[in-house]
């Protein structure tokens, strides 16, 4: 759901009702859709709250075709589609790498397309948004000289690829949040996008050209929240439109696994759905008990003698349980959000 700024009026709750003549039948509407959405952060039951789009959902409107080169040190990532309407700039998180966003490929063999990063990217080439990505030099992006070599490559790579004209969107997620924040103040952004990250904000001198901001992000994070809401109040005082998307826990299913992760089959999808309900690792209405990261669920398919078809799996099904957990991750699951809010600033 987004809670919206100035200029971005539109909310998202991700489940419509029909409107109802009778006054009693609206009222027992609301009070199912409270059982359903609760907004102090409690479990919803159901997941239509946002969109599960299938691994697959792109393969009939666009494919992967990554160009992988090196400038000043710096590894980078890209793809342009036909006919592109804007730049797209992704910054990966901690521990996190440009491959991340597209799957392995002949033209990109160190590639790994984790489930969440190349849906972000498939939902873009699908907009029309040239997609550039960056590695950082560390475990973690460092806010000083890097800052200015991405801001330089950024460029450079833009007038190579004769983009000069479009509008420069940026979406980056945790440690490439923050640094997406500080990258805004020596690039022009049209807006940007960060997701569970609060930015850097009390570290800068914010001026009131700053780009519209929106903040996607964990509420069960409950420090993070309180941070992004004030510097949501204070970006809002300085008169910069700002948004918020708030991203919810939701329940596993069977197929939940195989729906998200290329390469993944629906039998070990639902062997290991079954393993964690008897493990105890989901409750009763399959909503996982603990971040996926805290979760022993490697030993406990190893034990159980569940082999996945590649152990390089064994990543993407811990992004798609934290993703569930809803604490700390990366997620496309508001793609459709996201990239309204970046088109609705690019004018």
């Amino acid at each position: 759901m987004v809670k919206h700024g100035s200029r971005f009026s539109k909310t998202w709750y991700g489940c419509t009702s029909s409107g109802a003549v009778i006054v009693a039948f609206v009222v027992v509407v609301f009070l199912v859709l409270m059982l359903f959405i609760r907004e102090d952060g409690g479990k919803s039951n159901s997941v239509s709250m946002v969109t599960m789009e299938k691994w697959n959902r792109f393969d009939y409107v666009v494919r992967f075709e990554p160009t992988v080169e090196r400038k000043n040190g710096t590894e980078l990532i890209w793809q342009i589609p036909d006919g592109p309407k804007a730049v797209l700039f992704l910054a990966h998180g901690c521990s996190g790498k440009a491959g991340n966003f597209w799957d392995r490929s002949s033209s990109c063999p160190d590639c790994v397309g984790l489930p969440e990063e190349r849906l972000i990217v498939l939902h873009a080439l699908s907009r029309k948004f040239a997609v550039l990505a960056m590695s950082s030099s560390g475990l973690c992006w460092s806010f000083g000289k890097e800052r200015l070599v991405v801001a330089g490559v950024v460029k450079w790579w833009i007038e190579k690829q004769k983009l000069e004209k479009l509008p420069l969107v940026a979406l980056g997620a945790s440690s490439g949040g923050y640094f997406v924040s500080a990258l805004a103040a020596d690039l022009r952004f049209n807006s940007i996008t960060l997701m569970i990250a609060e930015g850097l904000f009390n570290r800068m001198d914010i001026s009131k050209d700053y780009p519209p901001t929106l903040f996607v992000y964990m509420p069960k994070d409950e420090d993070r929240k309180l941070r992004v809401d004030e510097n949501l109040e204070v970006l809002k005082e300085m008169g910069i439109d700002v948004a918020e998307i708030k991203c919810m826990e939701f329940p596993l299913s069977p197929n939940f696994l195989a729906d998200r992760i290329p390469n993944l089959d629906l039998t070990t999808s639902r062997k290991l759905f079954k393993l964690f309900q008897e493990k105890g690792f989901i409750d009763k209405n399959g909503f996982m008990r603990k971040d996926g990261r805290a979760t022993r669920w490697k030993a406990a398919a190893s034990e159980r003698n569940i082999l996945l078809p590649d152990k390089k799996l064994a990543n993407h099904i811990q992004e798609e349980l934290n993703l569930a957990f809803a604490y700390h991750e990366m997620t496309s699951l508001q793609n459709k959000q996201i990239f309204s809010w970046f088109e609705s600033h690019m004018k």
